[in-house]
């Protein structure tokens, strides 16, 4: 994955993750959700 990405292409990766079960442990899950809420309500924010 490139270092240089948009949020949007961060949070469609983020989501592939979870869909595909690409994560350690329920907690490694849990936080992967988290960072995708965070996203969300970023992108959503009226600046």
């Amino acid at each position: 994955m490139s270092k240089n990405i948009s949020a949007q292409e961060l949070l469609d990766h983020l989501n592939q993750r979870i869909e595909k079960g690409q994560y350690r442990d329920a907690v490694h899950k849990i936080k992967l959700m988290t960072a995708k809420e965070v996203i969300e309500r970023v992108l959503a924010e009226d600046f």
